[in-house]
């Protein structure tokens, strides 16, 4: 991907990464619901909303703007894959919670990472202070999804072989 060269630019980005993470926020939430699990319901439930809410601030920002456009995919947390391969609705209903939150994590972590990115190799200072902020908030979702991963035991027979090694 070449470098980020204005602040429309990284907001089209920051539009697709918060729309992506908004989507499936909900979706984890929904499919820890389904499983009784109220705490992650919640804790995805509240991600989903803040995601939500920053989409709809970056939304507002840029309204009348002319955006450059993003591939659908290009921020995906779950690859559609080959038809062969299982679709992230089987993948969402196989995994624990806890590596559902491994993949928040993680994707949470990317965007920080892209956001820091482009803050370092800005050269305009507005698209530097922006991505500044950008950044900013998406570690706060890494510190808190973060604190969530640590504690959300993995699953009884991970334990069991992780403390036979």
């Amino acid at each position: 991907m070449s470098a980020i060269q204005s602040p429309v630019e990284l907001y089209a980005h920051a539009i697709a990464i918060e729309r992506e993470a908004a989507e499936r926020y909900s979706e984890l939430a929904e499919r820890m619901d389904d499983e009784g699990r109220d705490e992650l319901a919640r804790v995805f439930g509240e991600l989903a909303r803040l995601e939500a809410e920053h989409l709809d601030t970056l939304e507002r920002r840029t309204a009348g703007l002319a955006l450059p456009e993003i591939p659908a995919d290009r921020y995906r947390w779950l690859e559609n894959g080959a038809p062969e391969t299982a679709p992230h609705d089987l993948v969402f209903r196989l995994m624990t919670p806890r590596q559902a939150l491994a993949i928040a994590l993680s994707a949470e972590m990317r965007a920080q990472a892209f956001f820091e990115h482009v803050c370092v190799s800005a050269r305009d200072p507005a698209l530097r202070a922006l991505a500044r902020e950008m950044a900013a908030e998406e570690r706060e979702h890494v510190d808190l999804v973060s604190r969530m991963f640590e504690s959300t035991p993995p699953p009884l027979g991970a334990r069991l072989v992780f403390e036979r090694e």
